[in-house]
């Protein structure tokens, strides 16, 4: 299912964004009763990564409104899609675009939590990491990498040796002082947002040696709420652990908004 402005997408109207890929999106988890968690800071995500790559103000009601159609006669849960990107934008002119349409694409949803996976270290940072946005070449070749050696992803680590995140996650990690989230430029995440104001936390600098000494690492995303990591190259990392449940529960416990 794919709608462009709440109209069916044609070939012609994905050109643009397949072979020039400007633009950004988020991803929301809808659950068995249609409510998503953390649909505000969705739509503020939005709002505002529009204004960064567009300077164009983006419309939310009109946004809820190309979702709950997408939704409609729709049982189940599933992962919703908007990505909002400019069909008139030139690779020699990108300037010359600035009227962002909106896609909504529907998709269905794996089970909560998957099982753990493990993360090999990949020194990278992403373009303009405050910003969801489309250019994933550099993630996924991450991501690729990390696959080819028998991995399952690839944890970001900065020129300063800092962990950041994940390829298309949020990391974060468990010691004697609680629960600790890297001080680095990342992706604000709405699960990684949504946990901190359940639970007591740090923000802390995190070496790629401390980070292996951690008693848990953990991803976060929309799609897959809270998940172990069970190695870190070839460090393995403890999948169980009290705090851990504590966050899957905090998690799981977020009333899901309405559209």
């Amino acid at each position: 299912m794919a709608t462009l402005d709440g109209q069916p997408v044609t070939p012609d109207d994905l050109l643009p964004l397949a072979l020039t890929n400007l633009g950004h999106f988020t991803s929301m988890r809808v659950g068995a009763d249609g409510r998503i968690t953390g649909l505000a800071l969705h739509l503020e995500r939005l709002v505002r990564d529009c204004k960064t790559v567009w300077g164009a103000d983006l419309d939310s009601v009109r946004v809820r409104d190309y979702v709950r159609q997408a939704l409609d006669g729709h049982d189940g849960p599933c992962v919703i899609r908007v990505t909002i990107y400019d069909p008139t934008v030139d690779m020699g002119h990108p300037a010359d675009a600035g009227q962002p349409r909106v896609l909504v694409t529907r998709r269905p949803a794996g089970a909560m939590p998957p099982p753990p996976l493990r993360a090999m270290s990949v020194q990278y940072e992403r373009d303009l990491p405050a910003v969801k946005h489309t250019g994933l070449f550099g993630a996924l070749h991450a991501r690729r990498a990390a696959q080819l050696k028998g991995f399952d992803d690839a944890l970001f680590v900065g020129p300063d040796g800092h962990v950041s995140e994940g390829g298309t996650w949020n990391v974060g990690f468990l010691n004697d002082q609680g629960v600790i989230w890297p001080k680095a430029p990342v992706l604000p995440g709405v699960t990684m947002a949504l946990l901190q104001q359940q639970v007591d936390h740090q923000v802390s600098g995190v070496s790629l040696k401390q980070a292996k000494r951690m008693h848990v690492a953990f991803a976060t995303n929309t799609s897959i709420g809270v998940r172990a990591l069970s190695a870190i190259d070839d460090t393995p990392m403890a999948i169980e652990h009290p705090m851990l449940s504590k966050l899957r529960e905090a998690y799981m416990s977020i009333p899901g908004e309405t559209l």
